[in-house]
């Protein structure tokens, strides 16, 4: 990390403080506060604010557990944030991706197109990576993807998928600009081992 983790419990210097740390303590429960917590700190109202919205991101949207964490893995793997990448993973491996599709999400390469043979995805989940991939690395997002994605998803699931690819490259780039977790230069495997 670039800058020190605030202490851990942290220092409550007032009330508002206060509320705001067990805020963020209640959404993580039964987990421990993370490093990025401890880094988010420093800023009590920005920790705040991005609690918030992270909280609405992962547990209040209507699309499937395999997608958002799909889109987020897959945003992780664009920036090289394996801090991001070492907490999503799992969790969409947990919400049925298989290891074969995994795979697929950990290239480094462009993803485009239809569903890469092999990759054990479905097309509904290829072209949330390809939208994930194309808003990552160029924000411009091409028809073709867009028109494909109109598509498979309603209005209200395309705003949720692109609020949530748009809200963790929030956090990759601050994960990677601080090195929280300190795991920039690490790749998959090794953000996986630690």
């Amino acid at each position: 990390m670039r800058i020190p983790y605030v202490a851990n419990p942290p220092e409550l210097t007032s009330p508002e403080h206060a509320a705001i740390v067990q805020r963020i303590q209640e959404r993580r429960a039964p987990r421990p506060l993370q490093s990025l917590d401890l880094a988010l700190l420093h800023s009590p109202p920005v920790a705040d604010g991005w609690n918030t919205f992270l909280g609405a991101v992962r547990t209040k949207t209507s699309i499937p557990a395999d997608l958002r964490e799909l889109a987020i893995s897959r945003v992780a793997v664009c920036n090289r944030a394996w801090y991001e990448w070492k907490h999503h993973a799992p969790l969409a491996v947990a919400a049925g991706v298989s290891q074969q599709g995994m795979e697929a999400v950990k290239v480094e390469e462009r993803l485009e197109g239809d569903v890469k043979e092999g990759s054990d995805l479905s097309e509904k989940q290829w072209a949330v990576l390809v939208y994930a991939d194309e808003m990552t690395r160029d924000v411009h997002v091409k028809e073709a993807t867009f028109e494909r994605l109109k598509g498979l998803f309603t209005d209200q699931e395309i705003t949720e998928i692109t609020a949530t690819v748009a809200c963790y490259n929030m956090v990759s780039r601050f994960l990677v600009a601080l090195d929280v977790g300190e795991r920039n230069g690490t790749g998959p495997e090794e953000a996986s081992a630690h």
